[in-house]
């Protein structure tokens, strides 16, 4: 069980890694969402019995999580712009075949209460509204982080909290999210610089974390009520913002540092969307032989 919650953990590192399908969407397919959601929020507010048991939970992911999330950061940066198309035509492929996987899991849920799926349409209409009304996906290219304003600080921040919420949810990436705010680049970069023991960084990264932190006060709670109470509206809306997130991906190399054209048809690269799908299949398969 150990070796598989640090599989788990390496999993969801290289999901919210990169934009596509975020880490809780991963937990979800491999059917541990609930139990994960569950583990935070009893870590938080939970009796002592239940901080131990949850703490003994998430330390096993945490183990997959930093070694995924760091392989992934050293590899990244050196790929991302280069081959923008590429590695968002992956991100397409887990968003796609990710899609019909959810619907299927919560069939029950999705049934009973079909008039939820207007959900789906508000799911869409956020996503697609936080990237076409940004300004950094309209083509300006990445928030600069090497000279720290205040107000790039608290922009910071307020992505960190953004972000961390989206990757916690199942549906749209929070690293997704900092594609379209500009700071997806900007931030991995960052990470990478303080790996390497470039501390001229840590003031950018320390602010995100703290960002992260309280996203993760904020919206654990809130998940975890909502799936208890109102899981087919939720389960709605996530689908929405699956699908709104491939409008995401499609205008993420306009962000980048030096902005590119956003994908078209001609540069979707169909091998790379195969491969997203094939990963979002073998995670599927995954959970489907622990469960026999």
């Amino acid at each position: 069980m150990y070796i598989i919650q640090i599989i788990r953990g390496f999993c969801m590192a290289l999901a919210d890694s990169v934009p596509g399908v975020s880490g809780g969407t991963v937990a979800f397919l491999l059917g541990f969402y609930d139990e994960f959601i569950t583990s935070i929020d009893d870590l938080l507010t939970g009796n002592m019995e239940k901080k131990k048991k949850a703490f003994m939970f998430l330390f096993k992911m945490g183990i997959g999580w930093v070694v995924g999330f760091i392989l992934a950061v050293l590899v990244l940066t050196n790929v991302f712009e280069s081959h923008i198309y590429a590695i968002s035509s992956l991100f397409i492929g887990f968003i796609i075949f990710a899609i019909p996987i959810v619907v299927m899991e919560e069939k029950e849920a999705v049934a009973s209460k079909k008039w939820a799926a207007v959900f789906i349409i508000v799911g869409i209409a956020v996503v697609t509204a936080i990237t076409y009304l940004n300004p950094v996906s309209a083509g300006e290219g990445s928030v600069n982080l090497k000279q720290l304003s205040v107000s790039t600080a608290l922009y910071v921040f307020i992505a960190g909290a953004i972000a961390i919420s989206a990757m916690v949810l199942p549906g749209i990436s929070g690293s997704t999210l900092l594609l379209v705010m500009g700071l997806y680049l900007p931030i991995i970069t960052a990470i990478e610089e303080f790996l390497h023991m470039n501390f001229a960084a840590l003031p950018v990264i320390i602010i995100f974390c703290l960002g992260i932190f309280v996203g993760i006060l904020s919206v654990v709670k809130i998940i975890r009520k909502a799936l208890e109470s109102y899981r087919a509206q939720t389960i709605y809306l996530i689908i929405g913002l699956m699908i709104g997130s491939l409008y995401s991906v499609v205008m993420g190399p306009t962000t980048l540092e030096v902005p590119q054209p956003a994908m078209t048809l001609g540069r979707f690269d169909i091998l790379f969307f195969l491969i997203g799908g094939a990963v979002i299949l073998a995670l599927q398969m995954m959970k489907q032989k622990k469960e026999d």
